[in-house]
Order: structure tokens, then sequence, then C-alpha cells
């Protein structure tokens, strides 16, 4: 395995890191691994975009039918009942 040695990291960014790393309840260095990860899948480092990146989320989990576009409708109040 390679090894990476970053220099110069401003401290707020440090602190960043630490805290989402925690969240992730992954120590520091296998957060940066993820990130890094991620951000090599991504082709030419272009973002994905937000409806690519949910549905690839949700891909599998039973929705098989269309979804209608509600493009250019009025907004109506939810029916809960």
């Amino acid at each position: 395995m390679a090894q990476l040695l970053i220099r110069n990291l401003e401290g707020d960014i440090r602190d960043r890191l630490r805290e989402r790393a925690r969240r992730n309840r992954r120590s520091v260095e296998a957060e940066v691994r993820e990130i890094l990860r991620a951000a090599a899948v991504q082709p030419n480092g272009e973002p994905t975009a937000l409806g690519s990146r949910i549905a690839a989320r949700f891909a599998g989990l039973g929705l098989n039918e269309e979804i209608p576009e509600l493009r250019g409708q009025s907004p109506r109040a939810a029916d809960l009942g």
C-alpha cells in the first residue's frame, strides 16, 4: 500500500476532518482514505447531478413505476388523511 504525507494543512481543515471522522465513527486516516476513494471514482472530477445521486442511492429498493413529472404544476397541500 502507498503512503501519502500532506504538509501545511490548515488547522480548520484538520479540525473539520476530525469532526467528520468522529461523526462517521472512523479514524481520521480512514476518513481521508474514504474521501480520496470517493473522489477517485468521479470521472474527471465532475460532480454527479443530484437526481442521479438520489436515484443511485435508492436503486433496487422496490420502486418499479415511473414517477410523474411535476414541472409546471401548481403546488398543493399534501393529503395526509
